[in-house]
């Protein structure tokens, strides 16, 4: 092993050192990576010329159109989670199962995956709902292992569950992945990967997730009352009063699952233009919850869903509305109009929504939060750029390439210790970190030898979920952590998502196992 595999070692080894220690993930790329650069260079085992090339590598980070989905995805997540959404589903949801064995801990599991398929942000899932269902699950008798094992894990649903953020992070670099296979290992083929194939593919695991979880919520009910018991039915609720409560408080996200998800998968509209649309979707439904007076609400929403259905109209209409040299005829002046007639009303509702948002400070306070949160996805992308940039300088790309096609047991065995030390950094760094520095260098080799992008991709997306999950760092653990009652100790938390991790093992097996279970 010479010099230059060694400094990448160290390097790498240096970084993890640095995140634990609590300095900010890109500054510590950034800053790590520039100081082995200058040991390099002094002793002679990196070339000053490779480090021209960075800001070709940062530019098309900030021009990419695809990561434009980023910031509508997380304005949209905040937005529905500053509208009280998670209040009034957990309260219907737990009329709902509160009757049987179990039946809080599976309304939390099903609030969770709402919520994930709305907002995707774990942070916010799992605070909210430990500040509304912990006391509720531990004043009715739950453990407070099982109460806060299924709140931190259903809260981390947001992460498979499309749409997801860390899936259009993760869709990004598994299609540089893609190209670097092609490029460095006469990878032959020229599919493109898309976020949208990865939300496809997700769906299924996600479900599987979601059913597994409330089936094992169920089971601890049933074999140990004592743990999850039940709970009457609401009094004094006629059957139709509760029907109406559910069906208000259920359809709204779902609709907006629907919208969003639909004209992606689909394929009408690009994650981008789906993220947009879920981001004025989110905006109308929280200028509805978060204003007493909701009659301008209501005309604004049906503005712009009238004005939507006519974009789409035009959209979907076989007519070129081009000018050309003979100039329009009727028909596509007809569906210009269309067009400008339903801008027209979209833009007329969604700004009597922002009015009532601007005017009680919800749109400031959300988006000065998208961007904190983007800055800082964007910033760790860019420390992440020039991390990877020196350690490939160093050759520990062709380290790293050696290393796996030198394991055990082929392409498998290589999988499998790639899975393997993702889940061991996930005890100690954030999925982000993981997907910018550890992805890049494992997936080309990973594609080279044979793995389909998409079924990969949701492999690592999954494993990436339980970080948030495994001890003792575990973001989603250090969030309920702090809301958590004093009842609940640390040691209940940590005790409570064992299970569920085991759960999410297993689901990675069955992907593993059964490709077909990732639709394309």
């Amino acid at each position: 092993m010479g010099l230059s595999e060694i400094l990448a070692l160290l390097m790498f080894a240096c970084v993890c050192g640095v995140l634990m220690c609590g300095v900010r993930v890109a500054f510590a790329l950034a800053g790590v990576a520039l100081a082995f650069a200058g040991l390099g260079v002094a002793t002679g085992a990196f070339d000053t010329s490779i480090l021209i090339n960075l800001p070709g590598r940062i530019y098309p980070i900030i021009t990419r159109e695809i990561l434009i989905a980023v910031p509508l995805f997380v304005f949209m997540g905040v937005m529905l989670e500053r509208s009280r959404l998670a209040e009034d589903l957990l309260d219907a949801m737990g009329e709902l199962f509160g009757p049987m064995r179990g039946g809080l801990g599976v309304s939390v599991v099903f609030v969770g995956a709402l919520l994930a398929a709305s907002t995707g942000i774990v942070g916010a899932t799992v605070v909210t709902m430990g500040l509304l269902s912990l006391p509720t699950m531990l004043s009715r008798g739950y453990s407070p292992a099982l109460a806060s094992g299924s709140i931190a894990a259903s809260g981390t649903l947001g992460q498979i569950i499309p749409p997801s953020i860390v899936l259009v992070i993760l869709g990004d670099q598994m299609s540089n992945a893609y190209q670097e296979a092609q490029r460095s290992f006469g990878l032959e083929g020229g599919g493109v990967i898309s976020v949208g194939d990865l939300f496809a593919g997700a769906i299924v695991p996600g479900l599987m997730l979601v059913g597994l979880y409330a089936v094992y919520i169920f089971l601890v009910g049933w074999f140990r009352p004592a743990a999850a018991p039940a709970a009457g039915w609401p009094e004094g609720v006629t059957a139709w009063t509760f029907i109406r409560r559910i069906a208000f408080a259920m359809l709204p996200p779902i609709i907006l699952i629907i919208a969003v998800l639909g004209s992606i998968l689909s394929g009408y509209a690009t994650p981008t233009r789906g993220a947009a649309l879920g981001a004025l979707g989110a905006v109308l439904l929280a200028a509805y919850k978060l204003n007493p007076d909701r009659k301008a609400v209501r005309v604004g929403a049906c503005l712009a869903a009238f004005g939507f259905v006519l974009l789409v109209a035009a959209d979907l209409s076989p007519v070129d509305i081009r000018l050309s040299q003979d100039g329009w005829s009727g028909r596509e002046i007809t569906v210009t109009a269309i067009a400008l007639m339903g801008a027209t009303f979209v833009f007329a509702g969604s700004g009597l929504a922002l009015i009532r948002l601007f005017a009680t400070q919800h749109l400031a306070d959300v988006s000065r939060s998208t961007m904190h949160i983007t800055s800082m996805v964007f910033m760790i992308l860019i420390g992440a750029t020039v991390f990877s940039l020196v350690f490939r300088g160093f050759g520990g790309d062709e380290m790293v390439a050696h290393a796996l096609q030198s394991a055990p047991g082929g392409k498998w065995g290589a999988l499998t210790l790639v899975m393997v030390i993702m889940f061991l950094l996930g005890f100690f760094l954030d999925f982000i970190e993981i997907t910018f520095v550890v992805v890049p260098l494992v997936a080309p080799v990973l594609l080279a030898m044979g793995m389909d992008p998409i079924w990969l991709g949701i492999l690592m997306a999954l494993n990436l979920q339980t970080s948030f999950l495994t001890p003792p760092f575990g973001f989603a653990l250090f969030y309920l952590r702090g809301v958590a009652p004093p009842a609940v100790k640390t040691s209940h938390i940590y005790k409570g998502v064992l299970p569920f991790i085991g759960i999410q093992i297993l689901v990675i097996g069955l992907v593993a196992a059964f490709p077909g279970l990732v639709i394309r």
